[in-house]
């Protein structure tokens, strides 16, 4: 079945950040499985913290902020969007090219489309 891991780079400020550390993009993964939700897409952070959120909301947060949970979602600038993640032990903002975002959304669809396309057969 068509699951979809893309492998991105985000900077990511958390609540533990120092002032004295650089600024520097991290390995981050976007994943959809469409089998176990459709409707929902995961953001894997270093340190194996993962976000289940609905790919919905990262769709309208690339046009206008959208969120008001524990995930939150706005563009940044023409080029970049942030994802807001809130837990008990704080809070972290991930930021990412905008591109990254669209490409990764584009290949849920397909892969959604796909899985249907057999589940129908």
């Amino acid at each position: 079945m068509p699951v979809v891991e893309q492998y991105a780079r985000a900077h990511i400020l958390t609540d533990d950040t120092q002032d004295d550390q650089e600024d520097v993009a991290v390995p981050v993964v976007l994943r959809y499985d469409p089998l176990a939700d459709p409707r929902e897409v995961r953001i894997g952070l270093p340190g194996a913290r993962e976000w289940a959120f609905p790919r919905s909301l990262l769709e309208q947060g690339l046009r206008a902020p959208a969120g008001t949970g524990d995930v939150r979602v706005w563009p940044c600038g023409r080029v970049q969007a942030v994802v807001e993640l809130h837990s008990a032990h704080g809070v972290s903002v991930v930021q990412f090219e905008t591109r990254v975002l669209i490409r990764f959304l584009r290949r849920t669809y397909r892969a959604a489309a796909t899985a249907a396309a057999v589940a129908h057969r």
